[in-house]
């Protein structure tokens, strides 16, 4: 053995001895070095409940697609549904054919708190939301300890007074929220804290404590239910499993084909049964119904019909019924166990904190970096909310298209209603949610940004995610990438290969070697969907792009994903950016790949030509277009091309023209050394195509060699753009970059079509419009993604042009800084929206004092996006999806 491969055999042998004593030391770390993609083992049990199972498109029958009135929250405790199953802190098998999760009463409520509370989008003065209080506060990748909070009144829950009173208010006014209602005023409220341990991979324990906040006593109902979900009313399988009780007061769970399982509890709790069947009489008194229907239990506990569950303790439902009066300012626990084993071994208080200490032992590992305990508690909590959002996800376009044998023949124009082009579309996976509750459902670009921080705890997961929407079973036969629930044909920003760059690369530097396959898999997909995007959204064939609304919705002066009105196209400086940064992401890929591959050269070379080509359209180079950049302004547009008119620039001063920045890519010498067919290429362009080589940025460093930049933007438009990014008076916030320029506050922009007129205004809050359910603006907040973005494409551009490129920050304050110090300054204002200030307040819960008490002032919310000027979170509660991205943030700042 030589002695350069002696040095390399010791050095493994050194790498495999630490990480041996890190696996035995750190068990939870050891369980995800050892997890495949698929979720199975220790992953095959989890948090895969939807939290809102009703109101969605899966579960829309009606007539005219009606997804949101077809089945409502009222109605969702009575019917059984057909494509998932939802509740409170839900658990479930990787299928969810078994079901765990907890029902509450407070003895005031008019329902069984069985499943979260929110306006469906025609309610809310600003679309649909989620009226409850409940957080995410821990969870490890393999799920071995999960931690979660709800806030429960001892007040009657206000249901009507919350409908009301939203639908009372208009568009301009901001949106009634629960804690607005005065039911915490007094701390008259319980704290339900819900906490799940594996004692091995499908044995599971389920704690739920309830603390009185209050300074009275207060009775409290804990109901932990058991349920399978309903695969036998359907016409395929009439197998129905079952749940009944044995002679040792445990619940047997038989499914067919499976070891049973059992149920056993600690104390003396009631055990209701019944059957997950829809009360159709609750519906219409005259049908026909199953005994024991679904909402049994309900009835039972707050009705008190005692005859409404079944006597023979059997069923397909189960619920574990404690009663407890909870003194003031003390608590109480019910502890029940899911296990292979009738009598289960193991201290159930032991294994709890066993799996506990395991949790910190993992996070003290992965937050290695972070020593300030207010940036752990939130990096901790925004992990939590990654791995909380995994939900069971199950659709089959085609028999949704069609309706199932037993139930009634649905209308014949609904085989071409919604999602029709999408018939071979069969999803049946563990997917990474935006939100449990406000969007139940994947959204293909979301879930790129999701992958990022979802790569430091579980990469395996992360990649398996990414892959998921490229096989074919998900992507079009066209190439096109499923876009969400609502219209899989929409088109969202192709920020896929970027995504999956950011996995391989965090994967790369955690194991010290790539995973190329993933790539290579993921490369080979994307072939396809880039031909789409070429193919589809290039309608003139010059480059310049459209693409609707590209995930940016009420951005544009008027609705991107419908058509123009009185006709004609749209250029949009985004959609050619979003193309011209594909290109590059496919190239950085390809060059990785063609290092062991030396053929990926050629692909290498493909994307490098077709990047020139967008970015010389982008520089109007060789062209008669009107030009996405005006040189008056100094600044990116869309252009609009009315039917036999010259193009008209729409002066929206937007994130539209700062995404241009995002197309950037540095070549190292190094990396062009080992790749000498790219690098002659490369060569023959600059001596052949003086034009398009004019793009290429180049910089020489003696002993190194020249390092190239492509980017949409050279030196003196990056520092246009720059200038009104970060000036205050604009882009710039004390909480980051907003999604419109602050100038249209007092200047709205109006373009004028017959005799309509169209406007743009600066909204840092909540939307006026009713574009997109009224419920999204892009008009003024700040928004996680793009500015993650900003942020990365900053680091590139400092990376070329190294201290030699200073910028003012803020503009007009005097002060310059190097590229990379702004970015970092970036992030720091966009972690500012989470950590406590010297006041105690955290700028995500607005105005009200109530979050800065002991019992919630540590509880974190990761919404949608977040007020432009104030930094209150807005929109979505729980996104825990992109802006878990705060997690990298705060990664990056300390690493």
């Amino acid at each position: 053995m030589g002695f350069s491969c002696m040095l390399s055999y010791l050095a493994s042998a050194q790498s495999y001895f630490f990480m041996s004593k890190r696996q035995s030391e750190n068990p939870e770390l050891a369980r995800v070095q050892q997890l495949t993609e698929r979720n199975e083992g220790w992953k095959r049990f989890g948090p895969y409940l939807s939290e809102r199972q009703w109101g969605t498109v899966r579960e829309d029958y009606s007539e005219h697609s009606n997804a949101w009135g077809h089945i409502s929250h009222d109605m969702s405790r009575s019917y059984a549904y057909r494509w998932g199953e939802d509740g409170i802190a839900g658990f479930s098998d990787n299928k969810q054919t078994i079901c765990l999760a907890l029902s509450l009463w407070n003895e005031n409520d008019p329902i069984l708190k069985e499943r979260l509370f929110g306006l469906s989008n025609p309610e809310g003065n600003h679309g649909e939301d989620v009226k409850e209080l409940y957080y995410y506060l821990d969870a490890t990748p393999s799920h071995s300890y999960m931690k979660m909070l709800y806030k429960y009144p001892h007040k009657a829950f206000p249901y009507r007074d919350i409908v009301q009173e939203n639908r009372a208010r208009g568009k301009k006014e901001t949106e009634y929220e629960l804690m607005d209602t005065g039911v915490f005023d007094d701390d008259e409220y319980f704290d339900v804290v819900i906490e799940y341990a594996k004692a091995d991979e499908d044995d599971i324990l389920m704690q739920v404590t309830v603390y009185n906040r209050g300074e009275n006593a207060a009775p409290v109902h804990v109901l932990p239910t058991c349920w399978f979900r309903n695969t036998w009313s359907w016409g395929y399988d009439d197998y129905v499993p079952q749940l009944r009780s044995d002679d040792d007061h445990n619940v047997v769970v038989d499914y067919q084909g499976t070891p049973n399982h059992y149920i056993t509890y600690q104390g003396e709790p009631k055990l209701l049964f019944c059957n997950n069947e829809t009360n159709w009489q609750r519906f219409d008194p005259d049908a026909d119904t199953h005994p024991f229907p679904k909402d049994a239990i309900h009835r039972y506990v707050v009705s008190g019909e005692q005859d409404v569950v079944d006597p023979a303790l059997m069923g397909t439902k189960v619920a574990l019924y404690y009663q407890q009066t909870v003194p003031a300012g003390e608590s109480w626990s019910v502890k029940v166990r899911f296990s292979p084993q009738a009598s289960p071994s193991g201290k159930f208080e032991k294994i709890m904190d066993q799996r506990k200490t395991e949790a910190d032992l993992f996070y003290d590992h992965l937050q290695a970096g972070v020593k300030n305990d207010d940036l752990r508690l939130i990096q901790r909590q925004a992990y939590a909310g990654m791995l909380w959002t995994k939900q069971f996800y199950y659709y089959d376009v085609d028999k949704w298209l069609k309706g199932d044998p037993s139930m009634p023949e649905l209308p014949t124009h609904r085989k071409q209603g919604r999602n029709h082009t999408w018939r071979h579309l069969v999803n049946r996976n563990i997917i990474s949610m935006p939100d449990k509750w406000e969007y139940p459902w994947y959204a293909a670009w979301d879930l790129a940004f999701h992958c990022v921080p979802l790569a430091r705890l579980d990469p395996e997961f992360a990649k398996r995610q990414l892959l998921l929407m490229l096989r074919e079973y998900y992507m079009h036969p066209n190439g096109q990438i499923p876009a969400y629930e609502w219209n899989f044909s929409d088109v969202n920003p192709p920020v896929h290969a970027w995504g999956a760059w950011q996995v391989y690369s965090i994967d790369k530097q955690t194991k010290g070697e790539g995973d190329i396959e993933f790539l290579a898999k993921v490369f080979h997909k994307l072939l396809m969907n880039f031909t789409w995007w070429v193919n589809q959204k290039d309608s003139v064939g010059n480059n310049l792009f459209e693409g609707g609304f590209l995930g940016l919705d009420n951005i544009g002066v008027f609705d991107r994903s419908h058509n123009v009105p009185n006709g004609g196209y749209l250029e949009q400086a985004d959609a050619t950016a979003w193309m011209a940064m594909y290109c590059l992401n496919m190239l950085r890929i390809a060059l990785e790949i063609a290092q062991t591959r030396s053929y990926y050269q050629e692909m290498a070379s493909k994307f490098f030509e077709h990047f020139l080509a967008i970015a010389s359209a982008m520089f109007n180079i060789g062209k008669e277009n009107v030009d996405l950049w005006d040189d008056i302004d100094q600044f990116y547009y869309d252009v609009v091309h009315p039917p036999g008119q010259p193009g008209h620039v729409l002066k929206v001063r937007s994130i539209v023209g700062i995404i241009p920045l995002f197309a950037v890519e540095v070549l190292d010498p190094e990396i062009l050394k080992k790749l000498p067919d790219f690098t002659r290429r490369l060569q023959w362009v600059l001596k052949n195509r003086p034009e398009q080589g004019s793009l290429i940025s180049r910089w020489y460093e003696p002993g190194r060699g020249e390092t190239r930049m492509l980017s949409l933007v050279r030196v003196h438009r990056l520092k246009c753009i720059l200038r009104r990014m970060l000036s205050e008076d604009e882009f710039l916030s004390s909480f980051g970059i907003r999604g419109l320029s602050k100038y249209h506050a007092e200047h709205p922009y109006e373009y004028k079509v017959g005799h309509h007129t169209y406007s743009v205004a600066y909204l840092p809050g909540e939307s006026d419009s009713g574009m997109f359910g009224g419920n999204s603006n892009w008009r003024g907040p700040i928004w996680f993604p793009i500015n993650f973005l900003i942020i990365e494409s900053l680091q590139k551009f400092h990376h070329y042009y190294g201290n030699t490129l200073r910028v003012e920050f803020p503009s007009g304050s005097g002060q310059f800084l190097t590229l990379d110090k702004i970015a970092e300054q970036l992030s720091g204002r966009l972690v500012s929206i989470f950590t406590q200030q010297a006041d105690g307040d955290r700028a995500f819960t607005g105005s009200n004092l109530k979050f800065q008490d002991s019992h919630f002032k540590d509880n974190l919310l990761f919404y949608e996006y977040f007020h432009g000027d104030s930094g209150k979170g807005l929109g979505a509660s729980h996104q825990t999806g992109w802006t878990g991205l705060v997690s990298e943030l705060i990664h990056l700042l300390n690493s």
